[in-house]
């Protein structure tokens, strides 16, 4: 299967983003002050274990995406 250039820049692109999103994500959940994602004793609530398991499927996803958009853009380069 060919990923045509335009195809493997979006999914290059896609991967960066994630990165970028889920990282921030994360680092704003560590830092909540809010009391969802810690209790009063400073210990993980169950919305803190589903969204970090959210963000870290996702990061798992954009950077498999961007991993494919960076051999198709390697592949358009080298002629393939």
């Amino acid at each position: 299967m060919h990923i045509g250039r335009r195809g493997s820049l979006f999914l290059l692109a896609f991967g960066v983003w994630s990165w970028f999103i889920w990282i921030t994500f994360v680092k704003n959940l560590a830092a909540d002050g809010s009391g969802l994602a810690f209790d009063d004793a400073g210990d993980p609530t169950g919305y803190f274990w589903v969204h970090l398991l959210l963000a870290i499927t996702s990061f798992v996803l954009g950077t498999v995406i961007g991993v494919i958009g960076w051999r198709g853009v390697r592949a358009n380069r080298s002629g393939g």
